[in-house]
């Protein structure tokens, strides 16, 4: 039978029915942020009926309590997403929900809104049936499974690239270095989701920084030249922190590339990383249950035009990021990494000095060295106002 025959015997359903039959809540917003249509799951999940929702404002049937991300969510024209938000949901009360916005193609002001229940999505590296008997959790088996192909990949561009020449051999480098950028990515998940954390031990601050800056240099090359060079401001008689050295490396690896590329092609640029000891600053370890001096910072500073003021607040979650290339996942890993050795790190912009600080406050190692621990990668271990 032909395709054509067979389309008409069985025509398509319109994309009305499509979205009423999806299991999940979808509401269509006309222009102007009126609500146009709420299939039957988004009548369950906000327990009105569409009749009532009809020519009502979505922000008075879901109210985001951040008013900065709501009116980023419901008045940008691109999508966004974002999870694990506290709302006031018409005639329920406070909510923590995960919603999604969507421009519809073709029809400018109109938008799909998708709602959902944060409990009802599994966070990155929850456990799965079969954690306890030795098998892979999912993040590890969804790592698996994508680097084999991956390696696959990468190995028949490079036999590739020695058959080929001019462009052709650029177009299989290409293909190698992307290949490179998802392991990369792959990586990050994965250390994001990781929940026994490195082993920590007295480090050495300022030799752990330069490792850090040198690693950094090397990683540049020939680039390397016209960057801003990094300013030391060492106090030398700071003790050895209590942390993971492999972890700080990765940790100043990303805030001094960070600031490499916020001072790109501003005049006079600077980066200066400082260290000094602090007093009275504290963190109440819940999992330890015990509160953890944090004596020793570093704050690495630069002169570019600083974080986009509308993501502020929210740098440090995954998937938040204000470049255009970036992933968002950088600064995320920069606060597990500390959390991870019981640390802290902050952001704060001084806007009349036109300067850009990340401070991270570390424990001081004891005197007596208790030698090397490893302690439970403690995500939510810190209390709310802690970052």
């Amino acid at each position: 039978m032909a395709p054509d025959q067979d389309d008409a015997i069985h025509p398509a359903p319109d994309a009305r029915r499509m979205l009423l039959s999806l299991p999940q809540a979808v509401i269509l917003l006309a222009p102007g942020q009126k609500i146009s249509m709420a299939n039957p799951a988004a009548e369950q999940f906000l327990g009105q009926s569409q009749r009532r929702l009809l020519g009502r404002s979505l922000v008075d049937v879901v109210a985001l309590d951040d008013e900065r991300l709501m009116q980023r969510v419901y008045e940008s024209d691109a999508p966004i997403t974002a999870r694990q938000v506290d709302a006031h949901v018409l005639g329920q009360g406070s909510r923590r929900v995960d919603i999604a916005t969507t421009p519809v193609m073709d029809a400018p002001g109109w938008m799909m809104v998708t709602l959902g229940d944060s409990a009802t999505v599994e966070p990155l590296g929850q456990s799965m049936p079969g954690d306890g008997d030795g098998r892979l959790r999912g993040p590890e088996v969804l790592a698996h499974e994508i680097k084999n192909p991956l390696a696959g990949i990468r190995g028949a561009a490079q036999l590739l690239a020695r058959k080929v020449e001019g462009s052709d051999r650029a177009l299989t480098m290409l293909i190698a270095d992307e290949v490179d950028r998802i392991a990369k990515l792959i990586d990050q998940m994965q250390t994001l989701s990781r929940r026994t954390a490195d082993p920590v031990e007295p480090c050495n601050l300022h030799e752990t920084i330069r490792r850090a800056s040198t690693i950094l240099a090397a990683a540049g090359g020939a680039k390397e030249e016209g960057r801003t060079r990094i300013e030391e401001e060492f106090d030398p008689s700071l003790p050895p922190v209590l942390g993971s050295a492999h972890g700080l490396v990765q940790v100043l690896i990303n805030l001094l590339s960070n600031a490499r590329e916020a001072t790109q092609g501003v005049e006079n640029s600077r980066i200066i990383v400082r260290t000094r000891f602090v007093s009275g600053l504290q963190l109440h370890a819940t999992d330890r249950g015990k509160a953890v001096r944090l004596p020793i910072e570093v704050r690495v500073s630069d002169n570019g035009p600083g974080v986009d003021p509308s993501v502020r607040d929210q740098i440090f979650e995954p998937f938040v990021t204000s470049k255009k290339t970036g992933q968002g996942l950088g600064l995320a890993l920069v606060r597990k990494l500390m959390r991870d050795m019981n640390g802290r790190i902050t952001h704060d912009r001084d806007e009349a000095g036109g300067w850009t600080h990340f401070r991270l406050h570390l424990p001081m190692a004891s005197s007596g060295g208790s030698g090397r621990t490893r302690r439970k990668s403690a995500p939510d271990a810190l209390n709310g106002q802690d970052l």
